[in-house]
């Protein structure tokens, strides 16, 4: 093994663990993926006429870094955009989000570790 690919290996595994090997980030994700589930769900067992309307909370959870993958799809596609890069912006949002959740998390506990702790007054 090369240096070179040890260097991707360590980068690409401190990426998965800040992207979802963390508490915030796997609550987070949870979170989401409960949210899409109920709302591929609602048009299967719901009734009411406004069933695409669930797809609001998957979009809300993952603000403001979907509202970007929104605006692209609008750029690209215009106002009648495919549901699969609907699901799959919500997707990628969702990953970005966490990673950045991952990185401040880890940022915070670094700072944490490197507080020097203080003598009590007696």
């Amino acid at each position: 093994m090369n240096a070179r690919s040890a260097g991707t290996r360590t980068r690409t595994r401190t990426l998965v663990r800040l992207m979802f090997a963390n508490p915030a980030s796997a609550v987070y994700l949870g979170l989401v993926a409960v949210a899409v589930a109920v709302a591929a769900a609602e048009p299967l067992f719901g009734d009411s006429p406004d069933a695409s309307m669930i797809w609001v909370w998957p979009a809300l959870f993952t603000f403001p870094v979907f509202g970007v993958v929104a605006g692209l799809g609008e750029a690209v596609f215009g106002a009648e955009a495919p549901a699969w890069f609907f699901v799959g912006g919500i997707v990628v949002a969702a990953l970005a989000q966490s990673l950045a959740l991952g990185a401040v998390l880890d940022s915070l506990r670094g700072r944490q570790r490197r507080r020097v702790p203080r003598p009590h007054a007696g």
